[in-house]
């Protein structure tokens, strides 16, 4: 199997990150390398600040002061093509929910520069270039922005919890065809999700993202104590179940501890009497500090 050979060194090269919108910090000192070809699952509980981190990789959210390179160039002052970030935001653009037929919208992306590139997407998502937008189901649009998304070939795509609407084959065929990517074409893949079955080799690398910082990252062979530990347990026991899935509760299992120690020393809210924590500063300043929304046509 041949693979392209990038001009770069590093896909990802992000080293100290800091990012907060005007008050407690949502990442903390993240950093992470990876190279050409590696698909690396992101790993952590909701407000663990994944989403952040993979719009900031993408160039969405505009920062100063942190070392941020990916495909060899600075996101942001010499912004490289080949980059793709693709979250659960699209589902909310209401041009995805009006009468629209799939080919019509492909056709807008530039399907006719890729037409053997644009056959594959459909047959591997199957999806039907007759359907109407507002007719369908939300997995089916959801295909439909994964078909969008890829038509043009990248180097670097940042996925976000974006198969979550998908059934259990068109995800199979799908990371199938993520991972001939990576593999074929030398692209990288950074993955946040909380779905974890069927992903037992699939990534190269697991990334454990805890209170805005990579905790821990490792590759996925017998390096991996956690993982070649949990792999014995199941022989001894003769369990059937993924090793990987079982690590991924592990981790956020422990988070959950983590977190829940940490809150007992928040102070608490005498109006609502819960904790008061770093998101409910946050809502105050998301009006002036958030992203203004994103949509394929205006990236």
């Amino acid at each position: 199997m041949s693979v392209t050979k990038p001009a770069y060194d590093l896909s990802v090269d992000v080293q100290h990150l800091n990012f907060d919108y005007g008050g407690p910090p949502i990442l903390n000192d993240l950093s992470l390398t990876l190279k050409p070809g590696s698909r690396c699952l992101f790993v952590g509980r909701n407000g663990a600040g994944k989403t952040s981190a993979l719009r900031i990789f993408g160039g969405k959210r505009m920062i100063t002061g942190s070392h941020i390179n990916v495909l060899g160039k600075n996101v942001f002052s010499d912004a490289p093509k080949g980059v793709t970030y693709l979250g659960t935001e699209w589902a909310n653009n209401p041009v995805v929910r009006s009468d629209l037929s799939v080919e019509y919208l492909l056709y807008s992306m530039g399907s006719k520069r890729w037409p053997e590139r644009t056959r594959r997407l459909l047959d591997v998502l199957d999806v039907d270039t007759k359907w109407h937008m507002h007719k369908i189901s939300d997995g089916q649009r959801r295909r439909v922005q994964l078909v969008m998304g890829l038509l043009q070939p990248w180097e670097l795509l940042l996925l976000d919890e974006v198969t979550v609407d998908l059934d259990v084959l068109v995800r199979a065929d799908f990371l199938d065809f993520l991972k001939e990517e990576t593999e074929t074409r030398g692209a990288t893949i950074v993955y946040a999700t909380h779905i974890f079955d069927g992903l037992g080799q699939w990534p190269t690398h697991i990334a454990h993202v805890n209170e805005g910082t990579v905790v821990e990252i490792h590759t996925m062979d017998e390096s991996f104590e956690a993982l070649e530990r949990i792999k014995k347990e199941n022989r001894q026991r003769n369990s059937m179940d993924s090793p990987l899935m079982e690590l991924c509760y592990e981790l956020l299992r422990q988070d959950r501890v983590r977190e829940s120690i940490s809150n007992t020393k928040i102070p608490v809210d005498p109006e609502t009497n819960l904790p008061h924590t770093k998101w409910d500063d946050l809502s105050a300043n998301m009006n002036e500090y958030g992203d203004k929304y994103y949509n394929y046509w205006n990236r």
